[in-house]
């Protein structure tokens, strides 16, 4: 019902935050989540169906209680798998008052839990690559937000995908929505320039 209703308004973004944690359906359970591997790619499959232009993002823990090279084996196909334009990525710490805190105990070694966070990163920013890289050629709508972080001449805005697009400035004021077409790309940020009169 949510997906349908995001289809049918154009003044909705986009845009679904859905956290994974894990690939592992071990992991998953104790984690104390509520969802499987299975079920969470069924949720995938639904927002491909109703929303195939969606951008997806997620969180990942690397290095949970016991977590095996093999299961985080698991977290890093299901990346592939989805395919996931951004994720917020950490390795596991303690967190007061969780179930695992208390009952579990925090025995993957900090060397390995840094190495795996480093080969999520890694290609979670090769996902990011790719799925932007895809856009070069398309023209978007931006919801402008305010200058780039790096040049007073640039502007920096929104996809309804919830992208970031930096684009010359023509004094466009926050808030204006501007036609972009995409000239280049990098994991993080849309290069374009505008297309529609002022």
């Amino acid at each position: 019902e949510v997906l349908t209703t995001m289809a049918r308004y154009d003044n909705l973004c986009k845009a679904i935050h859905l956290p994974v944690q894990s690939g592992s359906n071990r992991v998953l359970k104790n984690m104390n989540r509520r969802y499987t591997r299975e079920s969470y790619m069924a949720t995938v499959e639904a927002i491909r169906e109703i929303l195939p232009h969606c951008t997806l993002s997620t969180d990942i823990i690397a290095g949970f209680c016991g977590e095996t090279a093999e299961e985080h084996l698991e977290t890093l196909t299901l990346m592939e798998w989805a395919g996931f334009q951004a994720a917020f990525m950490f390795k596991y710490s303690e967190r007061e008052g969780t179930y695992a805190a208390g009952k579990l105990p925090d025995n993957v070694p900090s060397e390995e839990k840094e190495r795996r966070l480093r080969q999520i990163i890694d290609l979670q920013q090769r996902l990011s690559e790719k799925s932007n890289r895809a856009d070069i050629g398309k023209v978007f709508t931006v919801l402008t937000e305010g200058f780039s972080k790096r040049s007073r001449e640039d502007l920096s805005g929104r996809t309804d995908g919830n992208k970031v697009v930096v684009f010359p400035s023509r004094g466009e004021t926050p808030g204006t929505f501007v036609k972009v077409k995409i000239t280049g790309s990098t994991a993080a940020t849309l290069r374009g320039e505008p297309v529609d009169k002022l």
